[in-house]
């Protein structure tokens, strides 16, 4: 009997790509992982596709036998590859994170309206989106006048590996130019940066057959389905079986993100209102839904206060004296951190259901989701939640969204469950 087919979800992150290896049950078979090679806050477009591609060619050495079906890849979002008429990359990838184009933002608050902005694209006005990076380039980097492409990072890996150009719509929903409840780009902020709609592929949803694989370094890929898997936040919610709508997924890492799905399609006041409140609203990786976005830095502030407290190593005494009566003062100390970063991601829960209404079901991964002391905290604040036992929800989604591409899954409704955690 031959064996069955494998998937692979390629999450190509700020920090890293990694590679997973599926089964067609989603359980996880193998794995790589290459540091995402930045210089400062830039890294070539070759150098981050060598890096996905060392990856998957990791996971794949250490895999079992069977056919390979499909790759999906998700990707950090708003940063971009340039491409002139040749196909290749003209101007640096610029992290989503920098705020080079902090003139550029004010400069199109000035004269397109924050207000407008934040209605026409589901996104708060700041120095994160593609649509102020694209003229910064144009303003600073004389190359990427010569560009005739551009490519969200999912999409520049996915034609690195033989398929074809698109722009996937969760990812076109953090540029800065996607009309949102049009789903087609917004001629205005495209003019205003500097470029065109023929500067962009077609918009096309997570999970479409972009053709197959063809790499030198990935022989045994030869054939598997390609196909971009989106924003990794929302791919995330698909791995972690939080992407029906009313679902809620907290992700609990050095970032904490809460994405909530919904049916696509909203009024455009209850859009702006959770933009003023820093809440994203775009297009999902499934399609119909729309996904609301929202982080904070609690983790980041966890590792700080963790390393006051003795580090890594005295955790398991900060939790358990965080839950007992009468705590010591580092106990306190540490439940009071935990109630903090509780009530910022509690905001945020709070703003999202005053304008599409409460959540169905409150999914937890990352690794602070491991705390006991920080579950119960959860626990008060939101009722019941769900652990899963996934290690890396955005590739599991993205490898689930290729075995749709791939046909091994009709649609997401037959996308095997995640298992609980304990």
């Amino acid at each position: 009997m031959p064996a069955a087919p494998l998937l692979v979800g390629l999450d190509v992150g700020t920090t890293s790509s990694k590679a997973v290896v599926f089964d067609e049950a989603g359980a996880p078979a193998a794995a790589g992982r290459a540091p995402t090679p930045w210089q400062g806050s830039e890294v070539t477009a070759e150098a981050l596709l060598d890096a996905a591609v060392t990856a998957v060619a990791e996971a794949l050495a250490v895999a079992p036998p069977g056919e390979v079906a499909g790759i999906g890849v998700t990707s950090m979002a708003e940063s971009g590859v340039l491409l002139d008429a040749s196909g290749r990359p003209v101007a640096p990838v610029i992290a989503w994170h920098d705020p080079r184009d902090a003139d550029q933002v004010a400069r199109f608050g000035e004269e397109m309206g924050a207000e407008t902005f934040s209605a026409r694209t589901g996104l708060p006005l700041r120095s994160q989106w593609s649509h102020t990076k694209h003229r910064w380039l144009l303003d600073n980097h004389p190359g990427a006048a010569t560009a005739v492409r551009r490519l969200n990072v999912a999409e520049w890996v996915v034609r690195g590996l033989g398929g074809a150009e698109a722009s996937d719509v969760s990812l076109a929903s953090r540029t800065g130019w996607l009309d949102l409840a049009e789903r087609r780009w917004w001629a205005e902020s495209l003019h205003w940066s500097g470029a065109s709609a023929d500067l962009l592929p077609p918009l096309v949803t997570s999970g479409t057959a972009l053709g197959q694989v063809g790499h030198d370094r990935l022989r045994r890929l030869a054939g598997a389905v390609l196909t971009t898997a989106g924003h990794d936040h929302q791919a995330a919610t698909v791995g972690a079986g939080a992407a029906s709508p009313g679902d809620q997924l907290d992700s609990c890492g050095t970032a904490e993100a809460l994405v909530r799905t919904v049916p696509a399609g909203f009024p455009a006041d209850g859009v702006a209102r959770l933009a003023r409140d820093g809440i994203t609203v775009g297009w999902h990786v499934l399609e119909d839904r729309w996904a609301l976005l929202g982080a904070t830095e609690g983790g980041l502030h966890l590792q700080r206060v963790l390393a006051d407290l003795g580090g890594p190593d005295v955790l398991p005494r900060l939790d358990a004296a965080a839950l007992a009566p009468g705590a010591d003062p580092s106990g306190r100390t540490w439940h009071a951190a935990l109630e903090e970063i509780t009530a910022q991601i509690a905001a945020l829960h709070d703003a999202m259901s005053d304008v599409v209404g409460p959540h169905r079901q409150m999914v937890v991964t990352g690794g602070w989701s491991r705390s006991p002391a920080l579950m119960a905290v959860k626990r008060a604040r939101f009722g019941e939640l769900v652990r899963t036992d996934v290690a890396e929800a955005g590739a599991r989604g993205a490898a689930l969204l290729a075995g749709l591409a791939a046909g091994i899954y009709a649609s997401a409704d037959e996308f095997p469950p995640p298992g609980r955690a304990a």
